[in-house]
């Protein structure tokens, strides 16, 4: 879903810099990619840490 709507964005700020539409919005545009970037890797890192967890968790069991 993130994804989805980065690239939607990344397309909407690519047009707003060719077709030379106002600085401010492209700006804004920029912001909001930003935005919905940070919150991509912020859920990534979450799930890579819980699959961690659980990996070691499974292990420890495994180990007793």
């Amino acid at each position: 879903m993130l994804k989805e709507e980065i690239c939607k964005l990344r397309e909407k700020l690519n047009d707003s810099i060719l077709n030379g539409q106002d600085y401010e919005r492209t700006y804004q545009i920029s912001i909001e990619l930003d935005q919905l970037i940070a919150e991509y890797y912020k859920t990534e890192m979450n799930l890579s840490k819980t699959k961690r967890t659980r990996k070691e968790i499974k292990r420890k069991i495994e180990n007793k």
